[in-house]
């Protein structure tokens, strides 16, 4: 099985509140979302992905709070089609991206924040890692912010049947290198639906002014 057809049938068999990672509302990623937007006196302007953000209700909150220039992308189309119809005519306001973060096709240099709450502990493969940074590298503008969030060195090692790739935020942020500045890391227990509880791993970055010779190699 494709990893798009096992996250199609995830997505297609449970509920949108019945899935692990969920969550009424993301307040660990507002927060850091937010404070993103002050540090780049965006304010709502803020260009923001969600990476991941499926069926999650982070789109829901970010567009009550203001924030016009928005971006999901998903794996999954069904889990993207859920959101849209959660949020009604609202829905024509996102850019929408069903596709495979390591290979999907963003603009170059157009995001002022990108958040990821549990896509890239998935990457197990190296390989798929480096596809991941360098998606990063090309898609977020200088000075723009990376919120990552991951299992942490205590959370499962497993989640909906696939292996994943536990993070402390200094192999985290080895990961991606010296264009991206650690600026925080965070760690959060998450409750999960069935009561479990989760170690989450946020680190927050900035993108620093030597990812212009990072970009410089990958044209």
């Amino acid at each position: 099985m494709s990893q798009r057809e096992h996250w199609e049938k995830v997505y297609s068999s449970k509920s949108p509140e019945a899935v692990s990672w969920y969550a009424p509302h993301l307040d660990t990623s507002l927060a850091l979302i937010e404070q993103a937007a002050r540090n780049q006196n965006q304010g709502h302007d803020a260009a923001i992905i969600d990476v991941g953000g499926g069926e999650s209700t982070l789109v829901d909150d970010l567009i009550a709070k203001g924030y016009r220039d928005l971006s999901v992308l998903d794996l999954s189309a069904h889990a993207i089609e859920v959101a849209k119809q959660r949020l009604g005519s609202s829905a024509n306001n996102v850019n929408w991206y069903v596709a495979d973060m390591t290979s999907a096709v963003l603009p170059a240099q157009r995001f002022d924040i990108w958040h990821d709450r549990a896509v890239f502990h998935f990457l197990t493969d190296p390989h798929q890692r480096a596809a991941y940074v360098t998606q990063v590298l090309r898609s977020v503008k200088i000075g723009g912010h990376v919120i990552l969030a991951t299992f942490g060195p205590q959370g499962p090692e497993k989640c909906s049947g696939l292996p994943v790739v536990r993070y402390d935020s200094e192999a985290l942020h080895a990961e991606f290198g010296a264009p991206f500045v650690l600026m925080d890391s965070i760690t959060e227990d998450h409750q999960t639906p069935a009561g479990v509880t989760q170690q989450f791993l946020y680190c927050f970055c900035r993108l620093g002014s030597t990812a212009g010779a990072e970009r410089a190699t990958l044209a």
